[in-house]
C-alpha cells in the first residue's frame, strides 16, 4: 500500500536537501540539518536541530525520528528521545533531539544529514478497562526476569 506524505520546505531552506532514501530499499529518509551557521555539540550537550521543513500525513502513519548509525558509531551522536514521534496532526517544522556522547566536539554543518525518519502504520486502538487481566505464565515477570 502507497501513502502520500506532503511535504513543505520553510522559508529560507530552499537550499536544503528534502529527505530522501539513500538506496531503493532504504527504510527511512535522511534528514539534513538547517542550521543557519555551523553548530558545535560539545560532549555531554543536546541541541534541537532544525530541518526546515514541515510536513503533513494521513491519520494511518506516524513519522519515527532516528539515530543514523553511522553518526552513533563513529561520533556518538544521537537521537535524544528515539524513537522521535511525529504525529500526523503535527503541522510544525521537524527538529531532531541530538546529543553527543562522544568524547569530542562534534560540528554539525548545513545540509548535513543528522538523522533518519521512518514512517509507521499507526493501528486503530480502543481500550477497555477491565477489573481483571487474563493469567499467563510470564505474569508480571519484567526487568530481566529471564536471566540477563
Amino acid at each position: 500500500m502507497s501513502y502520500k506524505v506532503q511535504i513543505n520546505r520553510l522559508p529560507g531552506n530552499e537550499d536544503i536537501q528534502i529527505p530522501q532514501k539513500m538506496s531503493d530499499l532504504a527504510s527511512g529518509f535522511d534528514l539534513y540539518a538547517a542550521v543557519t551557521e555551523p553548530l558545535i555539540l560539545k560532549p555531554g550537550e543536546r541541541c534541537l536541530v532544525p530541518t526546515g521543513f514541515a510536513i503533513a500525513m494521513p491519520a494511518e502513519l506516524e513519522a519515527q525520528i532516528r539515530p543514523r548509525s553511522g553518526l552513533a558509531f563513529k561520533h556518538g551522536i544521537t537521537a535524544l528521545n528515539s524513537p522521535g514521534t511525529i504525529d500526523a496532526d503535527y503541522r510544525g517544522e521537524i527538529k531532531v533531539l541530538l546529543i553527543n556522547h562522544g568524547q569530542e566536539a562534534f560540528t554539525i554543518q548545513r545540509n548535513e544529514r543528522i538523522s533518519q525518519m521512518v514512517f509507521q502504520i499507526v493501528p486503530l486502538i480502543q481500550l477497555e478497562e477491565v477489573d481483571e487481566l487474563s493469567e499467563t505464565i510470564r505474569g508480571e515477570g519484567g526487568f530481566g526476569h529471564t536471566g540477563r
